[in-house]
């Protein structure tokens, strides 16, 4: 009985640590100006209103200076009208403890083979540690949503003993926002045909069942929405870290550049899945599951530094065990390298203007986080496995 209250009552401290570390950056974004604050959440928000107030989801944008549109499939506007429902303060708070509920999920999952579902501490440590890398303050900042499908995808594929069928959740985190689909390609290339269909099953309900509620919005996205990319924001900002967004900013043609896109696409795809499906043939499940979450984020039309909220599970996957120091050093590394704002740096580069370095190398920093999450791939793919190798040896 006296381990089990000391347990608790380490529990206790390590979210007491969690909350006082993750403070500064929550007071920071909800203290900022009304028209700055949480602006993803307001577009969220605004689309269950619509529901609301049957108005047409897609024709919305919300005030200036944002002037944002829905731009997720019509069940995620359905699953906002809770959100709705709240005063905004309320839906601001209530949404930022759903961001560090999603991430502590991920943390525990992903850092399990070190141990750190059984040691409080280490949870807390790995729990501050990502909450100020860049993918997850920008969670706060704009009240995104990629952390959230991250737990879905990490618990549904992580979970031992899952209390749902497996596969329920990728296909929820599918039809809300599509990218999670990259994992029904992992299902299909590791032959979980199970959890393959339930995934199929899933998603499929969700993407008809508006068609049945609210027809005409769901025709609107499927039909004209979805087929717009520059609805989601201009997609040569620095913020686009995806490959095609990395290839938009060199400025070549437009037929070329989607020619190198597919090519580039192509390879990243069948060298990231064979990794991927080798992992799991080694039960090296986090890694798997690290792989394809990268998969959705380069192989995306459009991937902002948000949806690298992936790079959790690839620190999880790195630290494994947490016994073998290199791979410590190295999780330390690309922890600092998502830490700072390097595609910024990369902007500010560029500014400085001096011939022959500034607009090479600053276009190359200013790429730094895709760029890094191809080398991630590589890591976990190539490296990895090598190091594991030379460790049972």
């Amino acid at each position: 009985m006296t381990g089990g209250k000391r347990q608790w009552w380490t529990w206790l401290l390590a979210a007491a640590a969690v909350a006082l570390a993750a403070w500064p950056l929550v007071e920071y974004w909800l203290t900022n100006p009304d028209d700055q604050r949480l602006v993803d959440l307001d577009v969220y928000r605004t689309g269950g209103e619509m529901i609301r107030e049957g108005r047409p989801v897609y024709e919305f944008f919300t005030p200036a200076p944002q002037l944002l549109p829905f731009t997720y499939p019509p069940v995620a506007a359905l699953l906002a009208v809770p959100l709705a429902m709240m005063s905004w303060t309320t839906a601001q708070w209530v949404w930022t403890i759903g961001v560090f509920a999603a991430l502590a999920v991920t943390v525990w999952f992903s850092f399990k083979q070190a141990r750190a579902d059984k040691k409080p501490l280490l949870f807390a440590l790995a729990m501050v540690c990502c909450t100020y890398l860049m993918p997850i303050r920008d969670q706060v900042r704009f009240g995104q949503v990629d952390i959230l499908l991250v737990a879905l995808c990490v618990a549904d594929l992580l979970a031992v003993r899952p209390k749902w069928p497996r596969g329920f959740l990728i296909g929820l985190a599918t039809a809300v926002k599509l990218t999670p689909g990259v994992f029904l390609i992992y299902l299909l290339v590791t032959r979980q045909w199970r959890t393959f269909w339930m995934a199929c099953f899933v998603a499929a309900l969700l993407t008809v069942l508006p068609f049945a509620v609210i027809p005409q919005d769901a025709a609107a996205f499927w039909f004209s929405a979805l087929l717009d990319p520059e609805r989601l924001g201009s997609n040569a900002a620095t913020t686009n870290q995806s490959v095609r967004g990395m290839l938009i900013r060199l400025y070549l043609p437009d037929l070329l550049t989607s020619a190198i896109w597919v090519a580039v696409i192509a390879f990243i795809g069948w060298y990231g899945f064979r990794g991927a499906y080798r992992a799991y043939q080694a039960k090296d499940m986090v890694t798997a599951v690290a792989l394809t979450g990268l998969m959705a984020v380069l192989l995306s039309p459009v991937a902002w530094i948000h949806h690298l909220a992936w790079v959790v599970v690839v620190l999880g996957a790195i630290v494994g065990d947490g016994r073998d120091r290199v791979r410590l050093w190295v999780a330390a590394g690309v922890w600092l390298y998502y830490v700072v704002p390097v595609p910024w740096w990369g902007v500010s580069l560029k500014a400085l203007e001096i011939p022959a370095v500034s607009p090479v190398l600053g276009k190359i920093v200013q790429n730094g986080y895709g760029l890094g999450a191809i080398a991630l791939v590589w890591l976990l793919a190539a490296w990895l496995p090598k190091r594991r190798g030379i460790l049972a040896d």
